[in-house]
């Protein structure tokens, strides 16, 4: 199970890393007006492999059987070994760019605030916040995280889903012939 779980989150890990660091090379630290929403909707379709590998082992190697729990450890492996893709890819576009996301990030929000109508003293809370922020995503200890914790709920998500479904012989049964 091991090396499925290796095998699966690479490939997701690719599925994800891949256009994360295009969009982020190619933009060049300028917003994409979609991007939250492509960037999630990439994670999923990467994540999908954790459906397929659970019921790869279930069908192929268990005989069409699987618990929940082992299902369950296996999706959450393979979402961890593609959240390292993630963070690795994320790291290196960053890197090669010299984009300085904390900064645009807060900038962007205390705008946000700003056209909101915040000001006074709740707008200079905030921008304290904000440049607490940049201080602490300027850590790696605390970067590397924040950058992780981005997909593994959806790992999390998509792991449960799965190993709820295929945990039931009948979903999807194993064709034979």
């Amino acid at each position: 199970m091991f090396r499925k779980i290796l095998v699966y989150g690479t490939i997701a890990g690719l599925i994800v890393g891949v256009p994360l660091s295009v969009l982020v090379v190619t933009q060049k630290g300028h917003d994409e007006p979609n991007g939250l929403l492509i960037g999630y909707a990439t994670m999923l379709v990467a994540l999908s492999t954790v459906f397929i590998a659970i019921k790869r082992y279930r069908d192929v190697d268990r005989g069409g059987v699987i618990g929940f729990w082992p299902a369950l450890g296996m999706g959450l492996g393979i979402s961890i070994v593609a959240g390292i893709f993630y963070v690795a890819a994320w790291e290196t576009a960053v890197a090669v760019t010299h984009l300085d996301f904390a900064s645009s990030y807060a900038a962007a929000l205390i705008a946000q605030k700003k056209a909101s109508g915040v000001s006074g003293a709740a707008l200079a809370k905030f921008v304290a916040e904000m440049e607490q922020f940049k201080v602490q995503y300027a850590n790696p200890l605390d970067r590397l995280p924040m950058t992780f914790a981005e997909i593994f709920p959806v790992g999390v998500l998509v792991s449960l889903v799965s190993a709820g479904l295929l945990r039931n012989s009948r979903f999807l049964p194993v064709r034979r012939g």
